[in-house]
């Protein structure tokens, strides 16, 4: 068999995708296994793979690998989300290109358009995480628009307002000028910003006294109604009953007492725009104030604003400092941070605005979703998120569900002429119970609601509707694989996406959507800056699969990615993840490469190697299988990555590979072949592809086998004291090789040691190791110290190795000598504080401990320093 020089990722990595999805390998039905389900957090059809979706999907493809391979019936639910607000800017933007106005065409004209553009450019992101080894069941595959979604969401409107938690009213919204569409509250961040304070003057009306207010949006004092001053404040008492009139609008408005206001906040003076300000809204309420709107949908002054109609409001923010001052009504600006509010969706800021929506009652439906978080019902990793997620939930308001846009699940009311509605899964079915009410409607009068429903109202439904549970409760798809098992997402959307998944799964199925949530963390740039588009700081993932291959880049992702903790990304990651991936394959190659004898007896090393690396593998599984329980991937990965490079490819492979040009013993090859498999199996989950690839070469496979359905290693008991011995054995190695290194003895000479044994460090079962990796032509115990000699110790366990014929004495002399000194000074250091009381009377018992510790080995060093100087000065 011809086994390549290198391992090569681009002729390998398609290559096994197309063998598993031709046999069918990730797709999965209801069977008598136990059922292991996770689903896809739906990335935007107008998305593409970024750094988020690379550390995410990697980890959801390890947990589905290692389920198939614990024999669960894995399944892996991919789709995507036809996210309104995104899709239908992508669209305007692709007409508009093609010199056509979204205003000139029909609703039905641009949902043709919108749907052309989902067929040719959507869903590209799914395609990308083949590249990444994604092990998701395509044949599955969901779009929140698509038929069975899109009835459900439908079903699930209609349902929620017969149940009387929808309701359709007038209130204060978050406004997207640039989307032209309301917003949830969840929808807008906030973002510190150095602005400015205006300090305006107001003429009591009827006298040439005046109040001074403070704002920060200076342009909407034409929508005025009021100025409000805190009853308790002394200083406006006298201001009870009288107006103000507004600066160049001239507008007499009402001075009004209200408790809202802050007494030691600004002037103490509030000016009140009900249309502009939320709070400003609910005080309106409370003094039957008039609601002047001044903006237009896109941001713009309207005509009830007299002036500046048409311009932009921050045009006007600029604009009307000058005719403030020409007033005289600018007193003066000062600096100020402020938070403003941005659409999630657009980066443009929010404008508050009184407007008719549809909303959804969330209170009594979050109080199960609550209790089964903070009790542990579903488990979130990292714990500290449950508090975020409680403070929340506790505090949660009415979910703003309608949109005005065209692209998206219609709501599905309609209007008869005389204002009442019905509501109906279809039209047919809404003439139907129109015509109870009015029998002579005609079909042009019944009128469907304009807007759209919120996109998380049918992301919310993931978990059930994947396996059509809104439509068909009792299908075998959804009795089986619900609740999914685990969920990874970004910690960003746990109110968005995770919390109201939580309500969904308590409202329509009685339990949780899923056991586990795994947040992950942010992937940061090496300055600790969020990777994004617009900083230019996110590296293309499918240029680093390109470079690096997917098994080096999903290694990388995952090296430094704790639970929940963000990841600061550099190149050197995946170099690194390459780096293990062609360490396998040097060691899958020079495994192969050995010739065998069948009729060699097995040496006493190898048989001692293979025993301990069995414990040891027994041990890093064991604990491996802990990490994966507790979701600690990063951990589970670290400790597949030291089982290979250090103790097989760094000790067992060296101990049990024959001289060069010798045969290696049957037994021995038969039984590194086992390891290599069980190696390969346990690194799969992580790296696909190149343990596909040896596992396949490694063994004769029949067509349709592989590594994917292979068992996951099974954890055995391990002997710690025979660890503990092996361990000890190790030390000696390591110690002759820094005897080598230090005197500059060539590894082709050999050399002897005689071994002075304590009551531990050594155990002589394991000589014939030392012997092997130590290259020495004898192995001695001897009851007192050799003269001339190197020594070393393990334990109490002090060790010789002759060096008379090898090095330089004087040269010797001299390093010896200056290590003498150096650990005569650090031996004073630490006796330093040893013989100061306050020190050992205070300082942590721990601490003490250690410092004793570190004064024994400088004693034990300085008395074997001084033997060898001795020595070499006797000379």
């Amino acid at each position: 068999m011809e086994i390549p020089s290198k391992y090569n990722p681009a002729d390998v990595e398609d290559k096994w995708y197309q063998y598993w999805t031709a046999h069918g390998l990730f797709h999965s039905e209801p069977d008598g296994r136990e059922p292991y389900t996770v689903v896809i957090p739906p990335p935007n059809v107008t998305g593409v793979l970024h750094m988020g979706h690379m550390l995410n999907n990697t980890i959801q493809d390890i947990l589905t690998r290692r389920a198939r391979m614990l024999g669960k019936n894995a399944c892996w639910v991919p789709g995507t989300d036809h996210a309104s607000i995104a899709t239908e800017a992508k669209v305007v933007a692709k007409l508009r290109s093609d010199g056509i106005s979204k205003a000139n065409l029909t609703r039905e004209q641009f949902l043709e358009h919108a749907w052309d553009w989902t067929r040719n450019y959507g869903g590209v992101i799914l395609t990308q995480l083949k590249k990444l080894g994604a092990s998701c069941d395509w044949q599955r595959t969901c779009f929140t628009m698509d038929e069975a979604r899109s009835q459900s969401v439908i079903m699930v409107f209609i349902d929620l307002y017969n149940k009387g938690l929808i309701y359709r009213g007038k209130r204060m919204v978050n406004w997207d000028p640039a989307a032209l569409t309301a917003l949830s509250d969840e929808e807008v961040f906030y973002r510190e910003e150095q602005s400015k304070l205006y300090y305006l003057r107001y003429r009591i009306e009827g006298e040439e006294q005046y109040v001074t207010i403070a704002t920060t949006r200076p342009e909407t004092i034409l929508g005025d109604t009021a100025v409000a001053v805190n009853p308790n404040d002394p200083r406006f008492t006298h201001l009870k009953g009288k107006k103000v009139i507004v600066p160049l609008v001239n507008r007499p408005v009402p001075i009004i007492m209200d408790d809202y206001v802050e007494m030691e906040f600004g002037t103490g003076c509030l000016k009140v725009t009900p249309a502009h300000d939320e709070n400003d809204y609910e005080i309106g309420l409370r003094h039957n104030l008039e609601i002047i709107d001044i903006f237009n949908d896109n941001g713009t002054m309207n005509a009830d604003a007299t002036m500046f109609i048409g311009d932009d409001r921050f045009d006007v923010r600029k604009k009307i400092i000058p005719e403030l001052e020409r007033a005289g009504s600018l007193v003066k600006i000062e600096d100020y941070t402020n938070k403003v509010g941005y659409s999630e969706r657009t980066n443009t800021v929010i404008e508050p605005r009184l407007s008719t929506q549809w909303f959804l009652k969330m209170t009594e439906l979050a109080k199960p979703a609550l209790e089964n978080v903070m009790n542990d019902n579903i488990t979130f990793y990292p714990a500290r998120f449950k508090n975020i997620y409680r403070h929340w939930m506790e505090n949660i308001r009415d979910w703003c569900i309608s949109r005005q846009l065209w692209w998206g699940h219609r709501i599905p009311v309609y209007y008869l002429p005389d204002g009442r509605f019905v509501l109906a899964q279809t039209r047919e079915e809404a003439m139907t119970l129109a015509r109870e009410q009015m029998p002579d409607i005609t079909d042009a009068q019944l009128r469907q609601d304009d807007d759209v429903l919120d996109t998380w109202f049918s992301s919310w439904l993931w978990p059930i509707s994947v396996f059509d549970g809104i439509r068909f409760p009792d299908n075998d798809d959804i009795k089986y694989y619900y609740p999914t098992n685990d969920l990874v997402t970004a910690p960003d959307i746990i109110f968005f996406w995770v919390a109201r998944m939580i309500i969904t799964g308590y409202e329509y199925r009685h339990n949780y959507p899923f056991k586990n949530v795994y947040f992950t963390g942010i992937v940061r740039d090496e300055l600790g800056r969020k990777m994004s588009k617009q900083l230019g700081n996110s590296p293309d993932p499918l240029e680093l699969i390109a470079k690096y291959g997917a098994d080096g880049v999903r290694v990388g992702m995952l090296l430094c990615s704790p639970v929940g903790g963000d990841l600061r990304y550099n190149d050197s990651l995946p170099q690194q993840g390459a780096g293990f991936a062609t360490k396998i394959w040097n060691a899958f190659r020079l495994v192969k490469g050995w010739q065998v004898d069948a009729t060699l007896p097995q040496p006493e090393h190898s048989r001692l190697a293979i025993e301990w690396f069995r414990h040891k593998f027994g041990a890093i599984l064991e604990q491996t299988n802990v990490h994966f329980e507790k979701f600690r991937i990063s951990d589970a990965l670290m400790g597949v990555y030291i089982a290979v490079k250090d103790e097989f490819s760094g000790w067992l492979l060296e101990i049990v590979k024959p001289e060069y040009q010798h045969p290696i013993d049957g037994k021995t090859y038969s039984e590194v072949i086992g390891i290599f498999d069980s190696l390969l199996r346990m690194m799969h989950p992580f790296m696909p592809f190149v343990t596909e690839e040896i596992w396949q070469l490694l063994d004769e496979r029949a067509d349709g086998q592989s590594i994917m359905t292979a068992t996951w290693p099974t954890a055995r008991c391990c002997d710690e004291a025979l660890l503990a011995q092996f361990d000890d054995a190790r030390e000696a190695v390591s110690g002759i090789r820094n005897v080598r290194t230090k005197y500059n003895i060539a590894n082709k000479d050999k050399l002897q040691l005689f071994v002075l044994q304590g009551d531990k460090g050594y155990a002589p079962d394991y000589g014939s190791i030392i012997c092997k990796l130590g290259n020495l032509s004898a192995l001695t115990r001897v009851e007192k110290e050799i003269p001339d000699a190197a020594t070393f110790l393990v334990k109490s366990t002090t060790f010789f190795v002759p060096t008379g014929n090898f090095i330089d004495a004087e040269e010797e002399l001299e390093k010896l000598r200056k290590e003498l000194a150096y650990t005569q000074g650090f031996l004073k250091s630490v006796m330093g504080k040893l013989n100061n009381e306050r020190f050992t009377a205070n300082a942590p018992e721990a601490v003490v401990t250690v410092e004793r510790a570190k004064k024994a080995d400088a004693e034990n060093r300085i008395r074997s320093l001084e033997e060898q100087i001795r020595a070499l000065v006797k000379d």
